[in-house]
């Protein structure tokens, strides 16, 4: 495995070196994006919402909408230095409940914790003192700048830590559309219903349940490669044209700055052309009087 963090686990006046491990991985199948003409993968480019133009990773900031529209800007410095000051590299146990006194909606993720250097004896004796207690351990901790709050428990013949959700992480269930009020059943219908779950009711064993859907597609995509249904990008497809599209959008931006100069000139032209005009008949005039 994979260590993703090292630190420390204190316990009173006790300090265990600790390695933290992912004890759970993501098995979603990954699917890519493909233009469906010349199977090539889909890119896709950060561009400012104002003023439309691509953005390069340099001229990205990190911002905070506090209000719509309206925004405060954080530095990587700034973000640096504050996960600085905040980064601790010790898990805090501050209390030990029973673990049936937290409710699972509070649970997040899983790690293995793992001894560190020369901490196998602290390891085992907080191991094993959990497991003697059946307690579980209430723990503050920081991780990637956040700090989490987290619960320590033993698992088979390690310590697991979950991190929780703080309470006002967790949203009030009384705000749930269309929940009836606690009414009368019909006792029948009950009875009934605790037949099937009694009926239905059996030990947990995880290995029973797999995902189907996921199974289904990998299936799938194996059918696919053994039947050579395989595909591979269209070399022959024209490569994208940076160059004519910064081009093409220049001619447009001189096109729209040359609309009002067209229109101011041909109002000037129009003014002047009235005006000899007007010069014209005023001189015919005069001669026609002479006359």
């Amino acid at each position: 495995m994979h260590t993703m963090w090292k630190g420390s686990i204190s316990f009173g006046l006790v300090n265990i070196p600790i390695k933290l491990f992912a004890a759970t991985e993501d098995k979603d199948i990954k699917l890519r994006s493909l233009h469906k003409e010349c199977r090539s993968p889909i890119q896709y480019e950060k561009k400012c919402s104002n003023c439309h133009q691509e953005v390069a990773p340099d001229d990205i900031v990190k911002g905070y909408e506090y209000v719509k529209g309206k925004y405060v800007v954080l530095t990587d410095d700034e973000l640096k230095q504050l996960k600085e000051e905040q980064e601790d590299k010790s898990v805090e146990i501050v209390d030990f409940v029973q673990l049936r006194e937290i409710d699972p909606i509070y649970f997040n993720r899983s790690y293995f914790v793992g001894p560190g250097d020369n901490g196998v004896k602290a390891y085992t004796l907080l191991r094993e003192a959990l497991r003697k207690t059946e307690k579980i351990g209430i723990a503050h901790m920081t991780i990637r700048s956040k700090k989490q709050l987290a619960i320590l428990r033993v698992y088979e013949n390690c310590i697991l830590m979950e991190s929780i959700h703080y309470p006002d992480e967790v949203r009030n269930a009384a705000h749930v559309p269309g929940v009836p009020e606690a009414t009368e059943v019909n006792q029948k219908e009950l009875q009934t219903a605790i037949s099937l779950i009694d009926e239905l009711t059996t030990t947990f064993a995880p290995e029973q349940y797999e995902d189907t859907y996921r199974l289904a597609v990998m299936d799938k995509i194996k059918e696919k490669i053994d039947q050579n249904e395989g595909v591979t990008p269209d070399a022959n497809a024209a490569p994208r044209e940076d160059v004519i599209d910064l081009v093409s959008a220049l001619q447009a931006s001189i096109e729209r700055s040359k609309a009002p100069q067209k229109q101011e000139k041909k109002a000037k032209t129009a003014e002047a052309q009235g005006a000899v005009e007007k010069k014209r008949k005023t001189t015919r005039k005069k001669a026609t009087e002479a006359k």
